[in-house]
């Protein structure tokens, strides 16, 4: 089962997630699913399910702010209160959106749904980035040495990502933001 807008947004507020978390999502959803419509139109990938994938995008992050069970940890809380609702499908996804996920092949993502899912929320913060600026962002942060540790083992595989994807639509990854943001303004006028 697949959420509806007025489902993801009782489970935003009933879980707390604050306002500029709900924006990071948006915006996670929006790149991915310019990415899926890429994908798709120019015959690089026969079938990614959008709605599925624009679910787990708005909802990635939905376990914050939610009160975790004892060694639960992100996004495990949330895994557990999308099954809980019955949102299977968008929980698989979710499950495989943390940084550390592309480490460990019991979870690295591996249908489209989630490696675009992965890949749209290392190319955003408060805005569309790209994973060179993400990955700085994280750097210029006081983090623990294990933290920094998965930064530096994380990143050639975040970044083989990024030039498989960008790759296959033709698009270098600077341009993706100012792609995404046209699109939604050529979108909106014809509204």
């Amino acid at each position: 089962m697949i959420p509806t807008d007025d489902q993801i947004a009782a489970l935003w507020n009933i879980h707390a997630l604050p306002l500029y978390k709900q924006n990071h999502c948006i915006l996670v959803a929006r790149v991915a699913v310019w990415f899926a419509n890429q994908l798709t139109c120019m015959g690089a990938v026969s079938k990614i399910d959008i709605p599925v994938l624009k679910a787990a995008s708005l909802l990635h992050d939905i376990d914050k702010m939610a009160q975790k069970q004892e060694s639960e940890h992100h996004p495990d809380a949330g895994v557990r209160i999308l099954t809980l609702a019955g949102f299977f499908e968008v929980a698989d996804i979710v499950r495989t959106h943390p940084l550390h996920a592309i480490l460990d092949q019991n979870i690295s993502p591996k249908t489209w749904e989630e490696k675009i899912l992965y890949l749209s929320d290392k190319m955003t913060k408060h805005s569309i980035i790209t994973v060179d600026e993400r990955f700085a962002l994280w750097r210029a942060e006081q983090l623990p040495i294990e933290a920094m540790r998965i930064l530096d083992t994380t990143y050639p595989k975040v970044k083989e990502l990024e030039k498989e994807i960008c790759g296959m639509i033709h698009v270098k990854p600077n341009d993706v933001a100012a792609l995404v943001n046209t699109l939604e303004t050529s979108t909106m006028k014809r509204m």
